[in-house]
This record gives structure tokens, C-alpha cells and sequence, in this order.
């Protein structure tokens, strides 16, 4: 298994995580996306770590506590042996302070997942997303206290704009605090929106990108088909998709190609567009789930192999999307607005 250094920071990943929101099935959102329970939880844990895989992540919110209860029965035995990420900020009750990214909301919320996950400490803590509604100042001193106290190691963000981001990275550096490492964030071949801010912000600032939805609900899973039916087992027919709709033009011709070079390469459709994502720049980590045990291993098959230059350009071009303002103009202007290097490291 590969490994790769989490932005800025000394800490090394390996490229595949697996995320655990298909534990525990709790809700109507949750139980589309899955409904695993602690023996098989227990039986897909043991086959990530015999490929090297020891990375996990979870939230707080995933079946409200359940996944992150069932990683930590999962996980038993094994802690000196594996990474663990979860995540705070989004509602987990009906109470005025049952949300958000308050001092009052995150030590009670670090807390309760240290308490469900049978640990001590969590490697990798991230704001679920940003909440406008809180001083960043009381946030990042919050999460400082909680690396000082030594119940997180690191701390990252998630589904954050560009500017939500620097002024975060900003008021760490003013105060000395510790600083974001990582950005938990959407990207696949179906939404490269990513690539226009948050991407040359993450090359920039040494911000490590972990890769969420990298298969976007199932769309590039290999199911869909051009003038065939959506699939009733699916997170979207099932009501847990998430992310726009796609044009169905724009769709099918993404999925003509990557069924060309998955002919090429003797790979699924799901392990040609997981590897393009691993030559992007800023990403450090793909976050791969899975309902099932035939799942992962079909997911663990993106990794021990490279898409040719070519190949990827292929996709590129078939998966490029009209950027929108300012970014059209930016790149109009390319000389003083210069575009990430997507190839470089393939020359």
C-alpha cells in the first residue's frame, strides 16, 4: 500500500481509507447508503489491514453515533495499529447546542465519538462543514485545546469554500494555534468543480486533499448504462445520493470512455475512475466505501497500477465542465493564473 504525506504535515496516509457511513443504517438517508453491522464490519476491517489498508474514517453524524460505535467494536485489539478520522459540527440532537462548531458543541462532541470509538485519542478531526454562525476564532481555539489535551493529533476541514478555509488557516497563524492539514472534500471525474479554487488553495498552503464520494453515489460504480434504468439497489434510487444532477449526454459519454479504458487496462469502470483521481494534485487520499466485503475488494483493485497519460487525458477531456465566473476569466488569463500541473509527474 502506498503511502503519502498528509499535506504539510509529518503524517503519512496510506492513498485508500475506508469510510464507514454504510455502518450501522440508521435513518432512511443512512440506510440507503447501507446498513452494515458489527461482524461484518469486524470481517471488512480485518481485509483492509491485511492489504495495509489502516485508515478509517467515520462522523458523529453517520446513523447518529452508530457507525462510529460499530468502528469502535470493529477496531478492538487494533488501535497502535490503524489511523482514526471522525468528524463534528453537524446536528446531532434537537437542543440549541446540538450543532455547529461552538467551544461548548465540539469538546462534548469529541467526547461522545472518543466514548463510541473505544478510544483515547482521534488522529484526524475534522469540521464536518463550516459554520458561519461561530467566531473561527472560537473554533480553531477549541480545537487547539483538544490537540493540547492530546485527545486529537491533527486537525482537518470539510466541504469548506476557499475563503472559508484561508481565513481558518489565517487565525491559526495570527494566534500560533494548530492549523488544518487536510480537506475532506468532494472530486470525481463527474464533479471537478474542486479543481477551479480549493485545489491551487490546497497546492498553495500544503493542504493535503482526502477524497469523498470519489465514485459519486454509485454513478461511476459501473452500473449505469446509456437507454437502461437506474439501478433499484443504488444509493440514488434508494435516496442517498448526494451532489447535482447530471446531464444525461454528459454522463453516458464519460461512461463510453471509462468503459474503453477499463477494457484497455482488464479493469471495473469503479478502479479506472478511483486511479485517475490518485494522479491528481493535492490528493493524499481516497475515502473508498463499501456495503458489502465484494465491494471493498473490488474498490482495493484501483491501487498497484497507473492509468498511461494518455488515458487520463481521455478522461479529462470527457469529463471537463465550463468553469464559471471568475474562473472562466482566470483561465483566459493563464499567465498570471496558472493551472495546477496534472501531468507532470507522468512525463
Amino acid at each position: 500500500m502506498e503511502h503519502r504525506q498528509l499535506g504539510g504535515s509529518g503524517l503519512k496516509v496510506p492513498v485508500l481509507s475506508f469510510g464507514t457511513g454504510t455502518f450501522g443504517g440508521g435513518g432512511d438517508f443512512f440506510k440507503a447508503w447501507g446498513n452494515t453491522q458489527v461482524d461484518e464490519a469486524a470481517r471488512m476491517v480485518s481485509l483492509c489491514m491485511d492489504v495495509g489498508l489502516n485508515f478509517f474514517d467515520t462522523a458523529n453524524v453517520y446513523s447518529q453515533g452508530l457507525s462510529e460505535e460499530i468502528l469502535g467494536k470493529a477496531t478492538i485489539g487494533l488501535r497502535d495499529k490503524i489511523l482514526l478520522s471522525t468528524k463534528a459540527t453537524f446536528r446531532m440532537g434537537d437542543k440549541p447546542n446540538d450543532f455547529g462548531s461552538s467551544r461548548f458543541n465540539l469538546i462534548r462532541s469529541c467526547e461522545d465519538s472518543l466514548r463510541r470509538l473505544q478510544t483515547d485519542y482521534i488522529d484526524i478531526y475534522h469540521m464536518h462543514g463550516f459554520d458561519g454562525n461561530t467566531p473561527v476564532e472560537e473554533t480553531l481555539s477549541a480545537l487547539n485545546d483538544l490537540i493540547k489535551s492530546g485527545k486529537v493529533r491533527y486537525i482537518a476541514c470539510s466541504n469548506f469554500s476557499g475563503w472559508h478555509l484561508m481565513k481558518s488557516l489565517s487565525v491559526s497563524e495570527r494566534y500560533g494555534w494548530a492549523k488544518y492539514i487536510a480537506h475532506q472534500a468532494h472530486y470525481s471525474l463527474l464533479s471537478r468543480e474542486f479543481e477551479w479554487e480549493l485545489m491551487p488553495l490546497g497546492l498553495d498552503q500544503k493542504i493535503g486533499t482526502l477524497v469523498w464520494s470519489p465514485l459519486s453515489a454509485g454513478r461511476l460504480g459501473g452500473k449505469y448504462r446509456r437507454n437502461q434504468p437506474i439501478p433499484a439497489d443504488g444509493r440514488i434510487a434508494q435516496g442517498g445520493g448526494e451532489g447535482p444532477a447530471v446531464p444525461d449526454d454528459f454522463f453516458y459519454n464519460l461512461i463510453d470512455v471509462l468503459d474503453e479504458i477499463a477494457a484497455e487496462t482488464q479493469k471495473s469502470v469503479a478502479q479506472v475512475a478511483l486511479n485517475w483521481l490518485l494522479q491528481r494534485p493535492t490528493v493524499s487520499n481516497i475515502v473508498i466505501g463499501a456495503r458489502n466485503e465484494e465491494q471493498l475488494k473490488q474498490n482495493l483493485g484501483a491501487i498497484g497500477w497507473d492509468l498511461t497519460l494518455e488515458q487520463i487525458k481521455k478522461l479529462d477531456t470527457a469529463s471537463e465542465k465550463a468553469p464559471v465566473y471568475p474562473y472562466w476569466h482566470q483561465r483566459n488569463n493563464l499567465a498570471l493564473n496558472p493551472l495546477p500541473d496534472f501531468y507532470g509527474k507522468l512525463r
